[in-house]
């Protein structure tokens, strides 16, 4: 099949559940309606300390999930839903679980269970200066977090540098993995840095900034992010700002640009569908001007060795404007696992 007709194949995917899939037969998430009052109010105050400096979408996103700990880091997650854990792991500079705010309730309504949380020193996560921003590291608090949210066994999803971070979450606990779904990212990193690794590098003073200002990343973001120009708000990519910078301005970030090759390694082994334990498929936004389409998105397929790249009408944050599709491919590769 062509790479027009996956194309065409992808904009008739329908919102329904794929047939063989059991929405009833698991246990459901309580919620954080179950927990005590005092632990209540004790979220309540985390949660207003969080709110501080965030517009009124970045809150909504914060007032959907709840915190969490893992390998002794706080974090935040997004739970939606019933069914086989479905782990969406985010990468840079998207910078937090928001990316995969749409897909939640997609995933949720084909009886899965979608789990998005935050990596250590983006989104709402804490932010510790002596943490490990080499892809292992991100990669072992992916490996507790999991734990930590009694997650044995799940479906994965990884985008952008949360490719690698997955990856290492393979490498570590392959037999947990149910099925893995590549977004538009990368199993062996160029020499050629990634755009912001420039301005990360440069970075040194406390006075540097670690975004520009909101018109510049509402501009950048509608260039690479999106086709359509409608699928963002302005409020939208707001908010994606404002989890970056949170309360220390952005400098973990910076950090994490900064390292972000260093003790990255070739995970084509946890990729190759020829001998993992769990089933591969590749899907790819095939306007994508960070990890174009016929280089990258040809690689992720040789790598994997799967047939053919599942290719949709969108560029880098497919997941923004192609919520619906990338859903149901999960759900159907999930079925079939």
């Amino acid at each position: 099949m062509t790479g027009d007709e996956y194309v065409a194949s992808a904009k008739s995917i329908g919102a329904a559940a794929p047939q063989g899939v059991n929405c009833s037969s698991t246990t459901s998430w309580a919620g954080p309606a179950s927990r005590t009052s005092r632990a209540g109010s004790v979220r309540r105050v985390a949660a207003r300390a969080d709110e501080a400096g965030l517009g009124a979408v970045a809150t909504a996103h914060l007032r959907a999930g709840r915190r969490f700990g893992a390998a002794g880091v706080a974090s935040f997650v997004r739970e939606e839903g019933a069914g086989e854990p479905v782990v969406l792991v985010h990468g840079l500079p998207s910078s937090s679980s928001f990316l995969y705010r749409k897909m939640l309730p997609g995933l949720a309504s084909r009886g899965l269970r979608a789990v998005a949380f935050d990596l250590p020193g983006l989104g709402l996560a804490d932010r510790p200066t002596d943490f490990d921003h080499t892809f292992a590291g991100p990669g072992r608090f992916a490996h507790a977090a999991v734990d930590a949210l009694g997650l044995e066994r799940f479906h994965l999803v990884v985008h952008d540098a949360g490719g690698p971070v997955g990856f290492e979450m393979a490498v570590g606990m392959p037999e947990r993995i149910r099925s893995l779904t590549i977004l538009n990212t990368v199993v062996t990193m160029d020499k050629v840095p990634f755009v912001m690794e420039f301005y990360a590098r440069a970075g040194t003073g406390r006075d540097w900034p670690a975004m520009p200002p909101p018109a510049v990343v509402r501009s950048v973001f509608r260039a690479v992010g999106v086709a359509d120009r409608s699928a963002l708000t302005d409020a939208d990519i707001d908010a994606y700002r404002e989890l970056v910078l949170r309360d220390d301005g952005g400098a973990a970030y910076l950090r994490i640009m900064a390292n972000l090759r260093r003790g990255h390694g070739d995970y084509g082994a946890v990729v190759d569908s020829r001998s993992t334990q769990y089933p591969v498929q590749v899907v790819w936004g095939t306007t994508d001007p960070v990890l174009p389409f016929r280089r990258h998105g040809w690689r992720a397929r040789d790598a994997a060795h799967v047939p053919a790249i599942h290719s949709l009408p969108a560029r880098h944050y497919l997941q923004e404007e192609q919520a619906p599709a990338i859903c149901e491919l999960v759900a159907r590769h999930a079925a079939c696992a």
